[in-house]
């Protein structure tokens, strides 16, 4: 059973595309402009026959400027910025991929003739995948336009072997659309300098008379129809569709470099919110790192230095961690990486290959990295993991929709036909290691009770690949745009209704990346992109494959969200695919995520008092006004980004709006939180620079506190070698038993990446788990590590190490084990250390005041959005204060607002109380009226989320313990809090 696709006429988006098109020529006039052209029979030269031209204006002037005026009036209907002048005759249309842009344009070709007679439409795509999609499209869509618009048209796919089909363009006067791949009709006889080199549809041919065969579409002033302009943009492109001298232009893509009187825009994150495409998640798959071997990875070449950047791992205070280091001839990855001694045969850096292509890094010991090729990482481990979490994912997926009936296909990209299939020395065909993957994966997961239901196909049934194949039947790989591709791109096509029948059992489908473009089937619900290295595609590419919305047997769309969802196993972070992600779609489409624009709020309604219009919506005017409102009351950024003072968490935020539009208030702080939320993929962010207030520091009150909290302090610390032993021991047993060492481990996370106007979020979790990794393993010296990391003796280790009862955990993952103990060690020494821990003052040792304006002085700048501007400044010495959490804001808001904080100030980064375990920075300093207001309190203060030390890491309790010692030699009240209004009840004797 093959199923026939359903097509939607009455969708509102589509639609709306369409008409915003057919309204730029509304009301214009437009005459016939028939023209005669020389027919030919053989070498006879007959009557001239009558061409069919588009109508064309009689004033050009008149004309553009009647366009103009529709193009605003379809501008501010959509909601779009308005053009001042027109940009030629070139229009955009930005709908987003899988939306339905080809059928848009095929429709937008009926409507405009049915509405003003336009008859003749080229259609210019850039590369066969796309000319073998419209093709395929517009066979699949031509019973539907014929129902439609009961109207006939031709469609001729251009080519140099068959002129005639320019003249039957030039002289039916039914619809005629024509496809032409850019290529050809670029080359022209004048900027190629001689006829040979030129498209022949740009040389005089002698059966046309010695006419060019472009003269015959140039007569009949076409409406040229663009699809993927950005990958049209030379000069030469440009120059080429100038010379088919058409009526207009019209632009069709998800991704325009440059739109040209904008008409109508759909962009990813409206998609996304009207369900018009499926859900994205992603399944990162990660391997852990592997410090147990030699690792390196090549990054990249500097040709110009004569030096490569690689990644390997480097030991750092008992742990170790990957670290990108430049290399050159001769370097030593013994020495860059610490010593470590899995690097200590033969990792010295022996010849470097700056050939594009081929770039290497070669060691004295025979290893070899290439782009491609990391040694001692995990990167077939990961693509193995890739392809059986493919499978997985893709079988939870079939069972859910096996009541509906719905067929789920899963596509596969290789870099290399070889990795998914070989051919032997015999000829045959073989799997190659990523069919072999498949197949293993596949046959252990069909045979789990949890699929039995859904009576899967044998295995050597259900995948198979797509590849571009020789005269000798040989495949190929191919870069997407030989005369071999042609053919697979047919075939692709042709089989897009077969595959989705769930009587076809063919539902892992394999093909070459460079292939990717021709696939859209909508039933692709899992894409797995198998490189060598990291994935470097774009993302917009690789998830495009699949956006659109499935089908169900019925060949009707499914609407369900909870369905529609899009899996890509990619493998890299989830974190870093969301942030790449982003940064796509603010390249491509200019959306500024968590930037609120001037007409964000036209939609927004008022109530009229009509009862007939009961709300009207106030418009892009009164929405500039709004905005320019906000940003003086400091809710948003010059840049239009949402300033920290915009707070609707906060139970007594009140919006400050017009009082003609106080009605609303509401729905204009909903608007605005649109575009902000905490778990977005920030970029980078605005900085600003702190003002200074030398004045407060001059305040006697302010000397009188910085004299109090400024002395330092030394510390002396006795400790018991066997009460370290049984208390480390104990660690190290205990924490083992909680998390049992093992080996490196792929880590599979799947998670939603969501879309809004804020940016794209990765916070919500759909699954996770692992698989085992074969690891290399080299068991370093443990007793030389733990020293260098404890500074304890040998013996003294030796002691631990036994007590523990765990060495036998180390050759399991020797690093793991060694970074475990390291940790468990120094808890327990810091704990020692505590327990006899003293501190003194150091006569004529203090932190210098001065510090503060040389600070300040030095242009001090910090992240607007981690500052809380001050609002009585006479408070404090800077006007903005830099915080580091929620807490840290609500306490600073305090401090500011409280009248009987007289002074406060955030210490400097560089105010700190030397501990056994690092230097500590305590956050606030205040100076505070007590509650009769008689008398001056001077306070140094912690602020943490919670004041359940269980509930707060090891160290911070460590440094808080140590910071009591310390300010409790020098005088000072010290202590933590969670909240400004519990500390002065403290204070003040109020029961709590």
């Amino acid at each position: 059973m093959t199923i026939r696709l359903k097509f939607d006429a009455g969708l509102g988006y589509q639609r709306g595309a369409i008409a915003s098109v057919v309204d730029l020529f509304r009301g214009l006039p437009l005459a016939d402009a028939p023209f005669a052209l020389p027919s030919t029979a053989g070498s006879q030269l007959h009557l001239a026959e009558l061409g069919v031209s588009n109508p064309v204006p009689d004033d050009q002037e008149a004309f553009e400027a009647s366009v103009l005026s529709n193009l605003r009036a379809v501008q501010a209907s959509n909601g779009l910025d308005e053009s001042a002048a027109l940009d030629g005759m070139h229009f955009s249309v930005e709908m987003e991929t899988g939306t339905g842009k080809t059928y848009v344009y095929l429709r937008t070709i009926m409507e405009l003739h049915r509405t003003h007679g336009f008859t003749k439409f080229v259609i210019v795509v850039p590369s066969i995948a796309i000319r073998e999609g419209v093709m395929a499209s517009i066979g699949g869509l031509r019973d539907h336009l014929t129902d439609l618009y009961l109207e006939p048209f031709d469609v001729a796919l251009y080519d140099s072997k068959h002129l005639g089909r320019v003249r039957q363009f030039a002289t039916s006067t039914s619809i005629q659309i024509l496809v032409m791949n850019i290529q050809a009709f670029q080359r022209d006889v004048e900027e190629e300098g001689s006829e040979a080199k030129a498209n022949v549809i740009n040389r005089a041919q002698d059966r046309l008379s010695g006419r060019r065969p472009v003269e015959f579409v140039q007569a009949t002033h076409p409406v040229v129809i663009i699809d993927e302009p950005q990958k049209m943009e030379s000069e030469k492109s440009a120059a080429a569709i100038d010379r088919l001298q058409p009526l207009c232009t019209l632009r069709y893509s998800a991704t325009h470099k440059k739109p040209y009187n904008r008409a109508y825009r759909l962009g990813p994150i409206e998609a996304y919110d009207l369900n018009l495409v499926k859900r994205i998640e992603v399944a990162s798959v990660v391997a852990d790192d592997n410090p147990n071997a030699a690792f390196a990875r090549l990054l990249g070449v500097d040709a110009a230095n004569q030096r490569a950047r690689l990644a390997l791992n480097v030991g750092i205070g008992g742990k170790v961690t990957q670290r990108k280091k430049w290399v050159k001839v001769g370097a030593d990855l013994s020495h860059l990486s610490g010593g470590r001694q899995e690097y200590a045969e033969g990792w010295r850096v022996a010849d470097i290959s700056f050939r594009p292509g081929a770039e290497a890094v070669d060691f004295a010991n025979g290893q070899e990295v290439t782009l491609d090729v990391a040694v001692g990482a995990f990167d077939t481990d990961v693509r193995r993991a890739q392809v059986v979490e493919t499978v997985r994912q893709h079988l939870d997926k079939e069972k859910a929709l096996a009541a509906q009936g719905v067929k789920v296909l899963s596509l596969f990209f290789v870099d290399k036909v070889a990795d998914y299939r070989a051919i032997d020395e015999n000829g045959s065909r073989t799997l190659g290691p990523v069919g072999e993957w498949f197949e293993e994966a596949y046959a252990e997961h069909a045979a789990r009770p949890r699929y039995a239901s859904l009576g899967l196909p044998p295995v050597e049934n259900v995948h198979d690949g797509y590849f571009s194949v020789d005269k000798k039947g040989a495949t190929k790989d191919t870069r997407g745009e030989s005369a071999l591709d042609v053919d697979t791109y047919d075939l692709i096509m042709r089989d897009k209704e077969r595959l989705l029948s769930p009587d076809e059992p063919l539902r892992f489908i394999f093909s070459h990346s460079a292939l990717r473009e021709g696939w859209d089937n909508p039933n692709v619900f899992q894409i797995c992109t198998l490189s060598g290295a990291r994935s470097t595609d774009r993302k917009r590419q690789e998830i495009g494959r699949g956006l659109r919305l499935p089908v169900g047997p019925d060949g009707g769309r499914i609407h369900d969200p909870r369905t529609n969802r899009l899996t890509v196993v990619a493998n890299e972070a989830y974190e870093e695919f969301a942030r790449t992600l982003q940064t796509e779609y603010e390249e491509d489409t200019g959306i500024r995520f968590g930037v609120v624009e001037r007409s964000a709020f036209r939609r927004l309604a008022l109530p009229s008092g009509d009862p007939l219009v009961p709300h009207a919506e106030i418009g892009s005017e009164t929405s500039a006004e709004l905005w320019e409102h906000l940003r003086t009351a400091g809710y948003l950024a010059d840049d239009g980004t949402v300033t920290p003072a915009f707070r609707p968490q906060d139970d007594d935020f009140r919006l400050d709006v017009p009082d003609h539009l106080a009605a609303i208030r509401s729905d204009i702080t909903d608007a605005i939180s649109r575009h902000v939320f905490t778990n977005r993929v920030k970029d980078a962010r605005a900085r600003k620079r702190i003002g200074f207030r030398k004045q407060v520091t001059l305040d006697p009150d302010f000397k009188e506190l910085w004299d109090k909290i400024s002395q330092r302090t030394r510390y002396r610390v006795s400790l018991s070698s066997a009460d370290l032993v049984e208390a480390a021991a104990q660690d190290i047993a205990d924490a083992i038993e909680r998390t049992p060492i093992g080996p490196p481990k792929v880590r599979v996370k799947t998670v939603e990446v969501g879309h809004s106007h804020a940016g794209l979020s990765t916070d919500t979790i759909i699954d996770q788990r692992s698989y085992e990794t074969a690891a290399p393993l080299v068991l370093p010296d443990l007793l030389a590590d733990l020293q260098n990391a404890t500074d304890l003796t040998r013996p003294t280790l030796v002691a631990i190490l036994r007590r523990s009862g765990r060495l036998g955990d180390f050759p399991v993952n020797p690093q793991d084990f060694t970074t475990l103990v390291t940790s468990r060690i120094n808890a327990a020494l810091h704990s020692q250390m505590v327990d006899g821990l003293t501190y003194e003052p150091v006569a004529g040792h203090r932190w210098d005041m001065l510090r503060l304006e040389q600070e300040a002085g030095e242009e001090l700048e910090r992240y607007a959005s981690n500052l809380y501007e001050v609002q009585n400044q006479a408070k404090t010495p800077f006007d903005h204060v830099e915080l580091d959490s929620d807490g840290e804001r609500r306490f600073a808001k305090a401090l500011d607002d409280n009248s009987r904080v007289k002074l406060f100030v955030k210490l400097p980064r560089w105010f700190t109380v030397d501990t056994p375990i690092g230097a500590y920075n305590p956050d606030w300093a205040i100076v505070l009226d007590d509650s009769g207001g008689h008398a001056t309190v001077h306070l140094v203060r912690e602020t943490k989320s919670t004041a359940d030390p269980s509930k707060r890491r090891p160290d911070e309790n460590t440094k808080v313990e140590c910071a009591r010692r310390h300010f409790e030699a020098i005088g000072v009240d010290y202590d933590v809090e969670t909240d400004f209004d519990a500390m002065l009840d403290r204070l003040d004797g109020v029961s709590t």
